[in-house]
């Protein structure tokens, strides 16, 4: 039983098929196939079950890749422990943040970092929550940047900052004669939302209690975008409005565009920094959550 087997057991399971697991690894798929079955013939067990279409996973396979995934991390811990002992700024950290956070904050964390560190670069990873959570956990990631709430078995979470959201209108909006926007004003138009599983879009659906498919005046309706910056570019084209995190309304066309707050109770979001309890470069995840207490007050929230 090899450190590789067990890490193409763990990707099969993630990928439930044959071939984006190889990918994932970066092997080719018999490679990856041919290692997965002479652990099963090890271990006197089936791990997966096979169809032409599909890979299920066994129950005693679930309890197989959940201790393989604790290996993994352990494995993991001992090669950061090695590297502990030398500078803890030194040497790149690999930090993941959802997308709605990701190409806002990170112009001005970065450089906040370099001024902190000097040595340690950064390598980012942009993802939806639930594909950073497990990165973080088998050591894929050192850190990962979301909107609370979050928790995860054996991962520290720490707050860093609150973020408003606001409202983007057409320049020719109704709304733009408003001074605020209350929540339930959003049933009353198209709302252009990120598509399922951005978390953002559940937060606003939370906050906008009014905001459901069929609470929405005739002819109203939620469609649903694959970035900010594409929603900005429909809502300009005059297709609805949007809700956005205050720190996204940078570079705004205010030939096309306008925002307005929301009035009170605001909705808001709490941006935090969450990593292994067990990582051991506390050091580097100080500087990196100072970079970004730092960064914040730039975002001007």
């Amino acid at each position: 039983m090899t450190l590789t087997e067990l890490k193409y057991v763990v990707m099969l399971a993630q990928e439930k098929h044959f071939g984006h697991a190889a990918e994932k690894c970066y092997v080719s798929q018999p490679t990856l196939s041919v290692a997965v079955k002479k652990l099963e013939e090890e271990l006197g067990a089936a791990i997966f079950e096979r169809s032409k279409s599909s890979v299920y996973i066994t129950p005693l396979g679930e309890q197989i890749v959940a201790q393989a995934k604790r290996v993994l991390e352990q494995a993991n811990t001992i090669k950061e422990l090695a590297s502990s002992g030398h500078n803890q700024l030194k040497g790149p950290i690999k930090v993941g943040a959802i997308f709605t956070i990701a190409p806002y904050l990170f112009p001005f964390m970065i450089p906040t970092l370099r001024s902190i560190t000097n040595d340690m670069p950064l390598i980012i990873e942009e993802d939806l929550t639930e594909n950073l959570r497990p990165k973080l956990r088998n050591g894929e990631l050192d850190a990962i940047i979301i909107a609370l709430p979050f928790r995860e078995p054996d991962v520290v979470t720490q707050p860093i900052y609150e973020e408003e959201f606001v409202v983007l209108m057409p320049k020719d909006h109704p709304w733009t004669k408003l001074s605020h926007i209350h929540t339930d004003q959003l049933s009353t138009d198209n709302l252009l939302l990120l598509g399922k599983g951005h978390c953002f879009s559940e937060q606003v659906l939370e906050a906008c209690p009014m905001v459901r498919e069929d609470e929405f005046g005739e002819g109203r309706t939620i469609v649903n975008g694959s970035s900010l910056e594409t929603i900005r570019y429909m809502v300009a084209s005059g297709l609805g409005v949007t809700v956005l995190p205050k720190s996204a309304v940078t570079n705004i066309d205010n030939s096309l565009l306008e925002i307005r707050p929301f009035a009170d109770p605001v909705p808001k979001r709490t941006v935090a920094l969450a990593w292994r309890a067990s990582f051991p470069r506390p050091n580097a995840i100080d500087a990196v959550s100072q970079s970004i207490r730092e960064a914040s007050k730039k975002l001007e929230l």
